[in-house]
């Protein structure tokens, strides 16, 4: 089994990704546990991540990279937010937590945080970090779409500023807990029921809520389907996401960061509005990013 050089690990609320990185700078393993920052206390950070990569630990300290919730003031150890505007991320911030396993090195990516109007990032810093490294002359916003969705303005390879809107959690929530939970099961979909649903919401965000309910109603007196509504209520919530966020995509070059189905979602949405993007993979990002920190920390020795 090849030699892991160091490791890269995105920490974040709801579970772990790590992949060992060879000296050549490939991945040669990909880790994941679902031991996220929110379920773990203080004490218990070290001992989940040696436990994940133990099987590639040998004598001497491996360098860990982190970036995520594990930063947090309720993760594993607090790093220095720098404030925006800033490059994303600040290496030189990076938290170096002392392990009782002499096997590990591990440092922590710090977040972004923005004082007025007040946000935080933690993840997403690092990639737009692996963003930039390709794209150092990107003038826009990047659109990072999730449980908390950021919309990010770059400039001169800073982040300028960026807004946090939690649409992703809020569907979970409505979908899970709410009236509307017997109306939006199953797998089904309807682009036709989002993009209006979009729209609507695009025109009459003060109108949401309401919708929302009529979406329970239809359901009731006219027998809507599981798939339109599912796509309604989507529709609705980032519609009127979109609403909140105009400034930063209308009339800007926007691109898209996150998963091929919200990546795609937000993509459609966009498109219905006239907009063009550009997607791209947030892992693939997340990864770029934790090596373009590793070699601004001083431990790339190729």
């Amino acid at each position: 089994m090849e030699n892991v050089e160091w490791f890269a690990a995105n920490w974040g609320p709801t579970n772990l990704r790590v992949w060992g990185i060879g000296s050549d700078g490939n991945v040669i393993a990909e880790l994941t546990s679902d031991r996220g920052a929110q379920t773990l206390r203080r004490e218990e950070f070290g001992p989940v991540l040696v436990s994940l990569i133990e099987p590639y630990l040998s004598k001497g300290a491996i360098p860990v990279v982190c970036c995520g919730r594990v930063g947090a003031g309720q993760g594993s150890a607090e790093a220095e937010y720098p404030s925006v505007p800033c490059t994303p991320p600040e290496a030189s911030l990076a938290a170096k937590i002392g392990e009782t396993d002499a096997r590990i090195s591990v440092h922590i990516v710090p977040g972004v945080k923005q004082v007025s109007p007040a946000d935080v990032m933690q993840g997403e810093e690092t990639q737009i970090a692996g963003f930039l490294a390709d794209n150092p002359k990107f003038f826009g916003t990047v659109c990072m779409p999730g449980a908390y969705t950021k919309w990010v303005q770059i400039s001169a390879g800073e982040i300028v500023s960026f807004r946090t809107f939690i649409t992703g959690e809020m569907v979970d929530l409505l979908a899970e807990q709410s009236v509307l939970k017997n109306s939006v099961t199953g797998d089904g979909w309807s682009d036709d029921a989002f993009l209006d649903a979009v729209n609507d919401a695009l025109g009459s965000p003060q109108q949401v809520a309401s919708r929302l309910f009529g979406i329970h109603a239809e359901g009731l007196l006219s027998g809507q389907g599981q798939a339109e509504a599912k796509a309604q209520m989507a529709g609705l919530l980032i519609g009127m996401e979109l609403a909140g966020a105009r400034g930063y995509w209308l009339g800007q070059e926007l691109v898209l960061i996150g998963s091929p189905a919200l990546n795609k979602l937000y993509g459609d949405a966009l498109g219905h509005q006239g907009v063009v993007c550009r997607a791209i993979g947030g892992d693939d990002m997340t990864l770029a990013g934790l090596k373009s920190v590793y070699k601004t920390l001083g431990l790339d020795q190729t």
